[in-house]
């Protein structure tokens, strides 16, 4: 029988990460092996360095942050009054539908568009 320690690093493949709870310590960092076999070398390799502040990153609101602006006018004030001032003479299915989900997709496109930073 396995002493537990090992029970722990135990997979069925060696490709991919396994986490071993028992390699970090109570604050989250990792803790030298007894082996100290392949812990240094996945140190080394840059996946655990330190993240980058958010306060350091250049974050401003320029034009993309103008468009989402944009579309949250659109969504939040434009389609409701459509929708609202729709003539009933016309299908209900458009403006009860096709109405809201237009611009909520297009919020939700321009958000994820406008954030992503390359």
């Amino acid at each position: 029988m396995m002493p537990q320690s090992q029970l722990s690093r135990v997979s069925s493949s060696d490709d991919g990460y396994v986490h071993d709870p028992s390699g970090f310590d109570a604050e989250g960092d990792r803790v030298s092996s007894e082996s100290g076999s392949d812990s240094d070398s996945d140190a080394d390799d840059g996946r655990f360095s330190e993240p980058v502040h958010p306060d350091a990153a250049d974050r401003s609101f320029d034009w993309r942050g103008w468009v989402l602006v944009g579309v949250i006018v659109v969504a939040f004030i434009v389609a409701p009054l459509t929708i609202l001032l729709w003539p009933p003479s016309y299908n209900y299915f458009f403006a009860l539908l096709i109405l809201p989900l237009a611009p909520a997709f297009l919020l939700a496109a321009t958000a994820v568009w406008a954030t992503t930073r390359p």
